[in-house]
């Protein structure tokens, strides 16, 4: 049986498969491996180069995506726009075709979680989120090419935030802020990408780009220190 670590281009960052940390997720976990014993049901290992220099960190595996396939936003609504827009900037070889066979291979970027496993409603706790921070940071220490930090919703950028040295409480999620930690990593957030965000037009496909966009500039000529202005009726995930 294929763990975590046997799937992830960084094997030392990645929890147990039966990783017994948070007991409501390990119950859903079986409740789920019950029902549905063909899918992966298990932490999800990140996916991508393990020479990045870009890093996306998503909330959690769904349900009929990632919790499915083994492989961060595949099989689900949500990964059609990431690995759209990662195509479209040059960060992928291969097509997408929703399933971890598909032959997909990403180039200058990989794919974490804030939380490995399958939170019940998509809904992760707060002390769930504490449990699985030891991962995230210990996927970033194992990426040391990585200086740019996309993060998907706002349970996402703070947990990003938190691996990266910054105060949440300084470091203001909103769509398209930007954040500098003190080695010069760049944090960038995003909306989540999504079914109700896009399907309620909060993101749509031009608001995602232009994060990626940034984000590649962000590469190239580093930050001018400049922070995203936040619409204050726009900042949740």
């Amino acid at each position: 049986m294929l763990t975590p670590a046997d799937l992830s281009p960084i094997p030392s960052a990645e929890a147990l498969r039966d990783c017994p940390l948070c007991p409501r997720l390990v119950a859903f976990r079986e409740q789920c491996r019950a029902e549905h014993p063909s899918w992966w049901n298990a932490p999800v290992p990140a996916f991508g180069d393990p020479e990045a220099w870009l890093a996306i960190v998503g909330l959690a595996p769904g349900k009929q995506g990632a919790n499915r396939t083994g492989r961060p936003f595949t099989g689900d609504f949500a990964g059609e726009l990431l690995y759209a827009t990662l195509a479209k900037y040059g960060l992928s070889d291969g097509t997408y075709a929703a399933d971890r066979g598909d032959g997909l291979k990403l180039t200058g970027a990989i794919i974490l979680n804030a939380v490995k496993c399958l939170p019940p409603a998509n809904k992760p706790e707060p002390g769930e989120i504490a449990n699985c921070r030891m991962f995230l940071h210990a996927s970033l220490a194992a990426l040391p090419t990585v200086r740019v930090i996309v993060a998907l919703g706002q349970i996402a950028h703070v947990a990003a935030a938190r691996a990266l040295g910054l105060k949440p409480a300084a470091t203001k999620f909103a769509h398209a802020a930007e954040h500098v930690a003190k080695d010069g990593r760049i944090l960038l957030s995003s909306y989540h990408c999504s079914r109700y965000n896009q399907n309620t037009k909060r993101l749509d496909a031009a608001m995602f780009e232009a994060v990626f966009a940034r984000a590649v500039e962000a590469r190239t000529h580093g930050s001018d220190g400049r922070v995203a202005q936040i619409d204050s009726g726009r900042e949740q995930a």
